[in-house]
């Protein structure tokens, strides 16, 4: 069963590091990280970024769930 959860949150951990480096980045400079922000903030994120978002929101919380799981037993 251990080996099982291990597995599956292999599985897990390596969806969540593709789908944080597959998110855009910000621009650079003070510009970017205002407009940055102000994007975040009013939720104007497009395309594949929203999509990216919401698969890296999942795993972090299967990880999570899988990681108190496999303490637990």
């Amino acid at each position: 069963m251990t080996l099982f959860l291990t597995i599956i949150q292999l599985i897990v951990s390596l969806g969540l590091i593709v789908a944080v480096l597959m998110q855009s980045g910000t621009s650079a400079g003070l510009s970017g990280s205002i407009a940055g922000a102000g994007e975040t903030f009013f939720g104007k994120k497009k395309g594949m970024d929203k999509v990216f978002s919401k698969l890296a929101t999942v795993c972090a919380v299967l990880f999570l769930a899988i990681t108190l799981i496999i303490a637990i037993i």
